[in-house]
């Protein structure tokens, strides 16, 4: 299905400040800076695979197969947005960063 641009624009925007907005907070709650840049990577695998994550431990190369199938097919559309979530957990982790170094104490 085509996206128009107006959507593909708002949801680029969406997705990059829920990232960054969860981003800033499990960063914040877990004392950690890049904690949700190694999360959405694993939140997108969820996402797009569409098959029980506890088939990854019972049926290993049959679920990466299938993993390997499902990424391939995800539209351009899709990836821009996808990583435009990505870009805003990077953008949360270089804020927190940014504000322990000038001397802010986060929880």
């Amino acid at each position: 299905m085509e996206m128009s641009i107006p959507v593909l624009l708002i949801s680029i925007l969406l997705f990059f400040v829920l990232a960054f907005g969860i981003g800033f907070l499990a960063n914040m709650l877990f004392r950690t800076t890049w904690f949700m840049v190694v999360i959405y990577p694993i939140i997108i695998v969820m996402i797009v695979d569409k098959i029980n994550t506890m088939k990854y431990f019972t049926q290993t190369s049959n679920a990466f197969s299938i993993l390997k199938t499902n990424l391939l097919a995800v539209g351009m559309g899709d990836v821009i947005i996808l990583s435009s979530g990505l870009i805003g957990a990077i953008m949360s982790g270089v804020v927190i960063l940014s504000l322990r170094k000038n001397g802010y104490q986060m929880f």
